[in-house]
């Protein structure tokens, strides 16, 4: 497993990638970070107990890296502390992806790629979560 550091003006949120189970979801995020995609771009969509959103260059909710890719859907739930990719429908990710607050969100199991989760720093998702 890989693990990768958000770093945002309230502090670290640590997380542990999926690489065996959404390799490409983990490579598209790691290259798109590596390159300075994901500098300065805010968490555009905050939802109080349900999720934060980011990874929009614009901050609009409607921009990402000029392609999309397929889904990776896995055993892993779109749960409290999940990383995963947001999309517009089926195979349409791109560099946008959310954090989960709420506690389970069933209804969004096998519609988005799960690809990490965050090991430290809840606290740190919960007042962005708040703001």
């Amino acid at each position: 497993m890989t693990n990768a550091t958000l770093h945002t003006n309230h502090g670290q949120i640590e997380i542990e990638l999926f690489d065996e189970d959404a390799p490409r979801t983990v490579e598209n995020f790691l290259k798109l970070a590596r390159d300075g995609f994901y500098d300065d771009v805010i968490f555009h969509r905050v939802i109080p107990d349900f999720m934060i959103q980011g990874g929009d260059p614009t901050g609009t909710g409607t921009g990402g890296p000029g392609y999309t890719f397929e889904d990776e859907f896995n055993d892993h739930k779109v749960a409290r502390g999940a990383l995963a990719m947001a999309n517009a429908g089926p195979n349409t990710n791109g560099s946008q992806f959310f954090v989960v607050t709420a506690e389970a969100t069933p209804w969004l199991d096998g519609k988005h790629t799960v690809f990490g989760r965050v090991t430290n720093g809840m606290g740190v998702v919960d007042e962005i979560s708040s703001v």
